[in-house]
């Protein structure tokens, strides 16, 4: 559908060519495949990529991934995807590509799959071409300088030990760890300093060599697609191509092929019971079977129709039945069609479900219920009706766009590069039906996770050190599995959906049309805010409200009965409101700081029909004394998995130091773990709704009398009282001392070997003029943060990230590196932070003028951009009324004192922040001992940063300082 939308476009080529819509095929010197986009004057709705026409993107991806690794070098294709952005011959800086995509508004990542490496940027458009020439480069005659070795296995070995504590990598590596001995899916894909560093030297093998030749074995032309997309014409595009890539080296060799290494899974290891202790606290069971490869089936998509039944949560599903009976919380079924998933060897299809301490006590009769169902869609056979509801193609990023389409172009015919990944051509029953055959129990292989396996699990995986335990499938189960077991007849395929949308006529204004939102209802109850959108022009809308409640910041146990609240709330709409999912509905329930937000979007024709069932559940709101203890628990380890990361542990430190009044989550944590009845609970909620106001947003294709009946439904239904105070949607922020101070805290998981470093410079309250300062100020920080990284990238600091922060209205800029506690103590970070900012402050200084209004021109443009898709002027519309701030042209109003701002002005406003009598505060996680969840353990500073002040009592330290009022940037 959306190809026939465009305009068709042919460009003749000297060599085989191929006319296609929107996109050009073509071969350069019969080696390289590289594909053109061009935007066409469309209905924006169906333009996945017409978003931003400031900015142009490319992608480039290489037939060959972590397969390819020499058994000696396991890791070497990711490194050298590391290696190749270390400078060129005709761009020898080493973070020269980086500088110039930041100096122009851009981004680029890279990454390596099992059979293939990706690599993508996207850059002012006017800048595309020499960003296109740089980056061609790594590809054409990279550096790869000798000393940049240990640096880029520093770094390579950082993102292992970031990903350690991630059980999603380490059910993966356990689960490769089962392939036949020397099949390419029991390798280490990732590498780290021991394959890469230490066992080379050991064994003498030049790492340096290797990696030139793996470089010039497999990054060959003819193993690359390429997609570009700019809004030039695709004459120029082809033109720039041509001239910038016909350089690209081709072997000629064959690529690497696996397709022979089939049933990788066919070992006495699989077909078992796999029990493993994971890091964060969750009960969770992974149904695993491996089939035959199943790429060559895309246009019928078998494995996606059956995950679509496994994952449907609506009456007669497989969650509903465990919901009922409070053993599940959620389900995934599928496969995510990475490399992991699905390759040239064989494809995963696996149904993931997360327990209840209840489901975990009964993880058998879960799994049978599974199979149940699996029996129940192999009996009825596919059913041709369940096919026929229509895929739509959404809004998506360039980047993101072109990412796609060149992997797609490794994997299907040229007719179907642009959708071969999303729609489902044709209904094959004979085609589903073989891959469902094959989803049996006795081919099953199952994952059990719980932390309750602690010392019941002898095994070590090599990689990740995951302990686990094997063994066979308790001979009941296995001899009832084998046999003709009974189906369970509350199971049943979904039923007819009401939610679907059938009306998408767009709505005729009955008021005049405005360029923000204007109130259309208030009084002491709430508001609502209203517009209709007349630029996008489909039938779709958004509605938001927030019930804003004083009772919720009370103490933290309220705070705790508010979550739970929520989650039942949640629990008790997923069945009755999956079908409108289903449709394309979304809802969200969010327990906010101050107040309860509900967010639907969609098509509008169905759209009152779902928030006013959100709405009736909240009005008929009850918990079942199970559903009450399944969520109390759940929460339990919802607060400890937030706690045991150290990003999420300084976050909570800092904002607790910064805002009075805040209840921290080991507060909440600590509240859960003292006890709670569903009594209290109901009395909470009972309050929650006694006394309310709600403020609303309606944006889209609904009239301003249709939008009036959402707050109209919301107090009619809901019958609360007005507030008997105001309610601020803000916490007062404490003034910081002149001075420094450190708050060093142990982080909460004894498993994680990385710390957290996060340097903060408190700003005086600002108005919208300043604060278009602060967005200048960030966006010179971002730039002259990767010109002068090597301050911090030589010391490998892995993650490092410059952020401007809103606390509250009270504005302030920071710092944040994540590291490896095991290599670099918090202190030494922190200097290596201080020589940034010094740095930057230089630099910034030395700026010319002309430079400096580049850089606010380039910045006036990025923030001036169109938005892509109505949800992004919602977003922002929302942000002002949730806020109660209602700047709703603050983006006009940055951008006008932008174009005010001297470049004197901006430096001394950095420098009056960081020199004499700043308002500092650093946070420091660093790696524990012995950790304890229930509170804070604060640490002294170490002779590195001995002249600072040091809080080892938060509420003591904040307890003496001045308040700022509550403040909002309104003018």
């Amino acid at each position: 559908r959306l190809k026939h939308s465009f305009s068709s476009t042919s460009i003749q080529s000297t060599t085989d060519g191929y006319n296609l819509t929107i996109q050009y095929i073509t071969q350069v010197h019969h080696t390289f495949l590289f594909s053109f986009l061009q935007i066409f004057h469309l209905d924006l709705s169906l333009l996945p990529f017409h978003c931003d026409l400031g900015y142009s993107a490319a992608a480039l991806c290489i037939g060959v991934g972590s397969f390819s690794d020499p058994n000696d070098l396991p890791g070497l294709a990711h490194f050298l995807e590391h290696m190749v952005f270390m400078g060129s011959e005709k761009y020898p800086s080493e973070n020269g590509f980086d500088a110039f995509l930041k100096k122009h508004g851009g981004s680029d990542n890279a990454s390596t799959d099992c059979e293939r490496t990706i690599f993508q940027f996207d850059v002012q458009r006017k800048r595309f071409k020499e960003a296109l020439d740089r980056w061609a480069q790594f590809f054409i005659c990279p550096l790869m300088i000798e000393d940049a070795i240990d640096r880029e296995v520093e770094a390579v070995d950082s993102e292992y030990q970031l990903a350690k504590p991630s059980d999603s990598h380490r059910k993966e590596m356990l689960f490769g760890s089962l392939a036949k001995p020397n099949h390419p899916m029991s390798k280490f894909c990732w590498g780290n300093a021991q394959t890469l560093k230490t066992e080379p030297k050991e064994k003498n093998i030049n790492v340096y060599k290797r990696l030139r030749e793996f470089w010039k074995r497999y990054y060959s032309a003819h193993y690359m697609t390429l997609a570009v997309q700019s809004k030039e014409s695709l004459d120029t595009l082809e033109e720039w191509v041509r001239e910038i890539f016909s350089q690209v080296p081709n072997n000629g060799k064959p690529k690497p092929d696996f397709s022979d290494q089939l049933s990788p899974f066919e070992t006495p290891a699989f077909n078992k019971l796999y029990r493993m202790v994971p890091v964060r606290k969750v009960h969770a069971l992974t149904i695993t079977w491996a089939l035959p490869p199943q790429e060559k089936h895309y246009r019928v998509k078998p494995l996606h129709y059956i995950a679509w039944l496994i994952g449907h949560e609506g009456t007669g599903s497989i969650l509903s039945m465990l919901r009922r009976k409070c053993w599940a919380l959620a389900l995934f079924g599928g496969n995510s069609e990475t490399g992991f998933d699905q390759n040239t060897t064989y494809s995963i299809f696996s149904i993931s479900i997360t327990l209840t301490d209840e489901g975990f006590q009964n993880f058998y009769e879960v799994a049978h219920l599974v199979f149940q169902y699996l029996k129940m869609l192999q009996t009825l056979g596919p059913q041709q009706r369940l096919c026929t509801y229509s895929v739509l193609l959404l809004q998506t990023d360039p980047i993101e766009y072109v990412e796609d389409i060149c992997e797609n172009m490794q994997l299907f015919p040229k007719e179907d590069f642009l959708t071969g990944d999303q729609l489902m051509f044709e209904f094959k029953p004979e085609v589903i039906s073989v891959a469902l055959k094959l989803l049996t129990p006795e081919k099953a292989n199952l994952l059990l996770l719980s932390p309750e396996h602690e010392g019941q699990c002898p095994l070590r995986e090599k990689w990740f050190g995951t302990q686990y335990s094997v063994e066979d499938i308790q001979q009941h189960w296995r001899e009832l599995w084998a046999g003709d077991f009974d189906l369970n007849p509350s199971l049943h395929l979904p039923a007819e959906n009401k939610f679907i949308a059938t009306d998408f006529t767009l709505k005729t204004s009955d008021c005049p049309d405005t360029e923000y939102p204007v109130r259309i209802m208030n009084n002491d109850r709430g508001c609502l805010w209203y517009k209709k959108d007349n630029k996008f022009k489909i039938p779709k809308a958004y509605v938001r409200f927030h019930l804003i409640s004083p009772v919720i910041q009370k103490s933290p146990k309220n705070l705790v009965l508010f979550d739970l609240f929520v989650n039942i709330l949640v629990h008790n709409l997923a069945e009755p409101a999956y079908e409108a999912d289903v449709a394309q509905l979304e809802y969200k329930l969010v327990a906010g700081e101050h107040g309860l937000v509900i967010k639907v979007k969609g098509f509008n024709h169905k759209l009152p029909l779902l928030f006013n069932l959100i709405v009736d559940y909240l009005a008929d709101f009850s918990a079942a004394p199970d559903v009450f203890s399944m969520f109390a628990e759940q929460l339990k380890k919802t607060y400890f998995n937030i706690l045991i990361k150290p990003e999420k542990l300084g976050k909570d430190v800092r904002l607790l130091i910064l805002e009075h009044s805040r209840w921290s989550t080991i507060q909440k944590y600590q509240a859960v773990l003292d006890g709670l009845s569903v009594d209290e609970l109901m009395e909470f909620v009972s309050s929650f709704k006694s006394e309310l106001y709600a403020e609303g947003l309606v944006q889209g294709n609904f009239t301003s009398t249709e939008s009036m009946g959402f707050l109209q439904y919301v107090t009619d239904k809901l019958q609360f009282k007005k507030l008997s105070v105001e309610v601020p949607v803000l916490f007062r922020v404490v003034e910081l001392p002149q001075k420094h101070h450190l708050c060093k805290v142990k982080s909460l998981n004894k498993g994680d070997a990385n710390s957290e470093v996060t340097v903060y410079y408190q700003v005086k309250l600002f108005c919208v003029f300043l604060h278009g300062w602060h967005y200048i100020n960030r966006f010179f920080f971002f730039f002259f943060f990767f010109y002068s990284c090597f301050i911090i990238v030589a010391a490998v600091l892995y993650h490092v990230y410059p952020t401007c922060r809103n606390t509250s209205g009270v504005l302030g800029f920071s710092v944040t590196v994540e590291t490896q506690a095991t290599k670099f103590n918090t202190e030494l970070v922190e200097t290596k932070i201080e020589e940034f900012l010094v740095s930057f402050g230089e630099k910034m200084n030395s700026l010319s003028d002309e430079a400096f209004k580049t850089q606010v021109t380039a910045l006036v443009k990025l923030k001036g951009c169109e938005d892509t898709h109505l949800g992004e002027e919602v977003d922002r519309n929302w942000t002002e009324v949730v806020t109660q701030q209602f700047v709703f042209d603050r983006l006009s109003r940055e951008i006008d004192a932008l174009k005010l701002m001297t470049k004197a002005e901006l430096v001394n406003w950095f420098m009056g922040h960081r020199g004499e009598g700043n308002r500092k505060l650093s946070v420091h996680v660093r790696l524990p001992e012995h950790p304890a969840v229930s509170k804070l353990t604060f640490l002294p500073a170490s002779t590195l940063l001995a002249s600072v002040t040091t809080i080892t009592d938060i509420q003591a330290f904040t307890s003496t300082l001045n308040l700022y009022p509550y403040h909002k940037i309104l003018k």
